[in-house]
C-alpha cells in the first residue's frame, strides 16, 4: 500500500445538519460523532426554521459533551432569515452563555449574523452562504472577527488559491473547505418539499422526516439531477474530494469539511481521517468510499467545471 505523509496535518470538521432527522435520530448521531476521529463539529439549523425538534438548549447540550470529548464545536445559524421570530432566534444564538465564557464560536450563514457577532466583538467562521468572491471581501470579514471562512461551494481551486494569495499581510484567517456531501447550491423563501406534497409550507405536516438525505430529482432524460431539501436545494450526487486529498494544501485549505448523511458517517469520516493521517493514498480512496455515498460522486467545481462533472484520479483535471 503506498503511504503519502500530508504536508500539514489537514483538520476535518462535521459540518452542520442540513437535513430535518427526529429528534432521537439526531441525538443519536451526535453521541456517535463524539467518538469520531474529527477536529471540529458544527451544530444547529441552518435550513428550516419549522424545524424545532431540537432547541438551543439541546444543541447546547450537545455543544458541551462534545466539548468535553476533544471537538471544536461551532454552532452554526440560520441561513435565511425570514420574519421577527427567526431574528430573535438568531440574537439568542449569539448572546446565550455569552457571561459564561464557554459558550461555542458562531459561524454566520447570512450577515446580519455578521454584524451581530461584530457588534458583540466575537470570533466567528465566516459560512459558505456568505459568498465572499473576492479578497477584499474576505479580508472585511477578518477584520470583523471573522478567524475561518468557508468559500461558496461553487468556488474553484484556482480562485481560492488566487485570493489567499492576494490578502493583506496581517490578514490571519484559516480555510474550511465544502469536501464532502450533497451540494447546497440554493436557498428559497418556498419550500420545495412541502410543494411536491402539495402543500402549503405552513402546513408542510414535516415531509422533509421522510426524506433524510433530500428528494432526489430526475432531469426528463431520466439522469438525477437535483435533491430538494425544504426550502434548500442540493446537488443530487455527492461532491467527494477524497481522490483529490492531495491537490488541497497547495490550494491553501486548513480544514475538510464533511457533511452529514443519513447511514456509514461513521465510514465516510474514518475514511477522510486515514487520508489525513497519510495512512492510504488518495488513489486508493474511491474504491473505499464510493460503497458508503448515498449517490454518485462529483468533483467539478473544485477543478473550475460544471459542478456534476467527476474526474476519476488520473483522468485530466
Amino acid at each position: 500500500m503506498e503511504m503519502i505523509k500530508p504536508v500539514k496535518r489537514m483538520k476535518l470538521a462535521l459540518g452542520p445538519l442540513l437535513y430535518y432527522w427526529s429528534r432521537e435520530d439526531t441525538l443519536a448521531f451526535y453521541q456517535q460523532a463524539a467518538g469520531w476521529p474529527l477536529d471540529i463539529v458544527y451544530l444547529g439549523e441552518t435550513v428550516c426554521s419549522r424545524r424545532h425538534l431540537l432547541r438551543l438548549p439541546d444543541w447546547l447540550e450537545l455543544a458541551e459533551k462534545l466539548g468535553a470529548a476533544g471537538k471544536e464545536v461551532v454552532l452554526s445559524s440560520q441561513t435565511l432569515i425570514e420574519s421577527e421570530s427567526d431574528l430573535k432566534a438568531l440574537r439568542k444564538l449569539i448572546a446565550d452563555g455569552r457571561e459564561g465564557g464557554n459558550h461555542p464560536k458562531v459561524e454566520a450563514n447570512e450577515w446580519g449574523a455578521v454584524r451581530l457577532l461584530a457588534e458583540a466583538g466575537c470570533e466567528f467562521v465566516a459560512g459558505p452562504t456568505l459568498n465572499a468572491y473576492n479578497p477584499d471581501t474576505l479580508a472585511m470579514l477578518a477584520e470583523m472577527g471573522a478567524t475561518r471562512w468557508v468559500p461558496p461551494v461553487e468556488m474553484p481551486r484556482e480562485t481560492i488559491r488566487d485570493m489567499l494569495a492576494a490578502l493583506p499581510e496581517s490578514t490571519h484567517i484559516e480555510t474550511e473547505l465544502f469536501g464532502y456531501g450533497r451540494l447546497p447550491l440554493a436557498f428559497s423563501a418556498r419550500c420545495f418539499t412541502a410543494r411536491h406534497y402539495n402543500l402549503q409550507k405552513d402546513d408542510c405536516q414535516f415531509r422533509c422526516l421522510d426524506h433524510p438525505d433530500g428528494l432526489v430529482l430526475a432531469s426528463r432524460e431520466g439522469e438525477d439531477f437535483l435533491a430538494i431539501n425544504g426550502i434548500q436545494t442540493q446537488s443530487a450526487k455527492v461532491m467527494s474530494l477524497a481522490h483529490r486529498f492531495d491537490e488541497l494544501p497547495a490550494a491553501g485549505i486548513d480544514v475538510l469539511r464533511l457533511s452529514p448523511q443519513w447511514r456509514q458517517m461513521d465510514r465516510v469520516v474514518a475514511i477522510f481521517r486515514a487520508l489525513a493521517d497519510g495512512d492510504i493514498a488518495p488513489k486508493e480512496a474511491p474504491a473505499r468510499l464510493d460503497r458508503f455515498m448515498p449517490a454518485a460522486p462529483c468533483d467539478g467545481y473544485w477543478l473550475g467545471e460544471a459542478g456534476m462533472d467527476y474526474h476519476p484520479v488520473g483522468a485530466p483535471a
